[in-house]
């Protein structure tokens, strides 16, 4: 496994952006996906956005798609997630996930979070309206 630390959360009015970043312990960093999830209160964590370990694979959900980008520095062990024209149902706490070592997966698996072997402790993001 190994150890995330997601930054970058806060509050910030409708509209407004921010930049969530996770880094990575370990040297294996660029040999795993890695992803974004969220869990709103009352509500099941769900898929955010994804990216293969060399950053020619990325997805989204379907209702950040044009205004999130997920991107990744495998120099700086550290994954981003630039999130813009943020809504109130953005709110949630965001967190990163990293899939097993070697796990070179390109595919629909990567929006699974079964697929994920090591989790960040997350990072609140409030959109106020």
């Amino acid at each position: 496994q190994v150890q995330l630390v997601e930054s970058g959360g806060g509050l910030v009015q409708a509209g407004g952006s921010l930049r969530l970043s996770c880094a990575a312990s370990g040297r294996t960093f660029s040999r795993r996906g890695m992803g974004w999830f969220r869990q709103a209160p009352g509500k099941e964590r769900e898929f955010v956005a994804t990216i293969n370990w060399s950053g020619g694979y990325r997805n989204y959900q379907d209702s950040v798609k044009g205004r999130c980008t997920i991107s990744r520095d495998n120099a700086k062990n550290t994954v981003y997630l630039q999130m813009n024209s943020l809504k109130p149902e953005d709110t949630a706490v965001y967190y990163c996930a990293a899939t097993g070592d070697g796990l070179l997966y390109s595919d629909y698996r990567l929006r699974v979070p079964s697929t994920y072997t090591s989790w960040g402790q997350g990072t609140q993001v409030t959109v106020s309206s």
